[in-house]
């Protein structure tokens, strides 16, 4: 074999990383330990491990030998161990399922598997709130979901609000029952139907619990002219809603050609640019229509994304095709998805903002804080600011807390717990680092509001 030495001994740091529960710093482990695996025995730039690792293992197994096979399945099985630490089952069964390729057939991971399969089974409905401006190509999505062969069951809740409505013909292909449907035509969703929108998330989860056919997604098309903020925030104001669903993410469809033209129109005093604000809590962006326009364009539009939303995922697509896992079992709203940050994610570097009421306010800052000062700022952010903030999140040392503290919020609607698996290490220096995307934000008096909270380092 190549040489091992530096691969090998990452992998042995990762094992240690699952030993401690620190599966975070196991990840990077992990990461590198894989990718310098790779340069060993593959050169070809299209098979990425870490991207396609299951197509990987497929090319490369024939090619290598039976030590080579015994150490990736390892790194897989450790890999597996890691992400499923962080609550990515979805990953981790991914990983598993390539140990066992590799030749792992060991009863150890036959059990993890089994586990895997268990969280699954148990766990709540996702669903994705799909919103994107007036001709995106929202239904157009739609349609490809519906009529997809992705295996999956997904129940559809339709905001009919002056725009085209789904085509029976492809939801009769695709779903068992035309109940699996659900509509709404009195008016937009953000504000009138609420009730409605809680009525028929409760109507699709009760029919599928008393048929025995349970869902794997529920997809929330808004109109164009919706607010995201008050429909994630149905998934908190009702207690049978939140026992039963989560929310997966926030899918925005932009319309590469037009998107700009929103982004900068004027609008009445104490009226919102909702063009802005579908951007601003996107979890992810499919850039659609990118074949009617150049490349400079497509350039352009991203640049005025990224002002507003420095880390969302883009995929460019026609015709709004996309690949089913990036938009389904994403889950954004959720602690894997805060601890999954890398050094970049709260970068505050000088943005180009054209829409200069929308910006985002990033801090890493080294130290801990104090609990009780840190619950009044959080308080003061969503009692008086809330209704600026689109969206705010981050990973915080709390001083005599031996687990960081991961809160996430949109508007006035906030969650924030431990995290229940990851610790601090000792020796370890402790950082707190935040993020704030909303309208008319104050840099220095959230700073400064913030920096009140810090303790001196012991």
């Amino acid at each position: 074999m190549a040489a091992a030495g530096s691969w090998n001994s990452l992998l042995q740091e990762a094992v240690s990383c699952v030993d401690e529960t620190r599966f975070f710093d196991g990840v990077q482990k992990i990461n590198v330990c894989m990718e310098e695996f790779e340069k060993t025995i593959c050169d070809d730039p299209q098979l990425r491990i870490l991207k396609e690792p299951m197509a990987f293992g497929q090319e490369m197994l024939s090619r290598l030998s039976d030590e080579q096979k015994a150490s990736l399945a390892q790194m897989h099985d450790v890999r597996g161990d890691l992400v499923m630490g962080l609550g990515a089952s979805k990953r981790a069964f991914l990983e598993y399922t390539c140990a066992a390729a590799m030749g792992l057939d060991t009863l150890a991971l036959k059990n993890k598997m089994s586990e895997v399969e268990s969280r699954k089974s148990s766990g709540k409905v996702p669903c994705t709130i799909l919103t994107g401006f007036l001709g995106s190509g929202k239904t157009t999505l739609l349609n490809h979901i519906l009529s997809a062969q992705h295996g999956k069951r997904v129940a559809v809740i339709e905001n009919e609000f002056g725009e085209v409505g789904i085509d029976d013909a492809l939801v009769h292909r695709s779903l068992e029952s035309q109940e699996n449907i659900v509509e709404m035509n009195n008016g937009c969703i953000c504000c009138t139907v609420r009730g409605d929108l809680i009525s028929g998330l409760k109507k699709l989860i009760k029919k599928s619990i008393t048929e025995g056919k349970p869902l794997d997604a529920i997809m929330i098309e808004t109109t164009g002219l919706a607010d995201p903020a008050p429909v994630a925030q149905t998934f908190f104001a009702d207690d049978y809603v939140r026992q039963k669903c989560s929310l997966d993410g926030i899918l925005t469809v932009v319309d590469a050609k037009h998107i700009i033209q929103h982004l900068d129109e004027e609008k009445p005093e104490g009226v919102e640019n909702e063009a802005v604000e579908q951007l601003a809590f996107a979890d992810r962006i499919l850039l659609n229509k990118c074949d009617l326009v150049d490349a400079d364009k497509v350039k352009e539009v991203e640049g005025r994304i990224k002002a507003i939303n420095a880390t969302v995922p883009i995929r460019h697509t026609q015709q709004s095709e996309v690949d089913m896992d990036f938009i389904f079992g994403i889950d954004a709203f959720s602690l894997d998805k805060v601890l999954e940050m890398d050094d970049s994610f709260l970068d505050n570097d000088a943005e180009h903002q054209h829409d200069s009421s929308v910006s985002s306010v990033g801090m890493d800052i080294p130290g801990e804080v104090d609990p009780a000062k840190l619950d009044k700022f959080l308080n003061w952010i969503v009692q008086e600011r809330g209704l600026d903030m689109f969206r705010y999140k981050g990973v915080l040392a709390v001083q005599g807390k031996p687990e960081p503290f991961v809160f996430q919020g949109i508007h006035m609607m906030f969650t924030g717990n431990p995290h229940p698996t990851s610790k601090w290490k000792a020796g370890e220096a402790r950082r707190c680092k935040m993020t704030f995307i909303g309208k008319n934000l104050n840099r220095d008096e959230l700073t400064s509001g913030f920096m009140a909270c810090v303790v001196a380092s012991a």
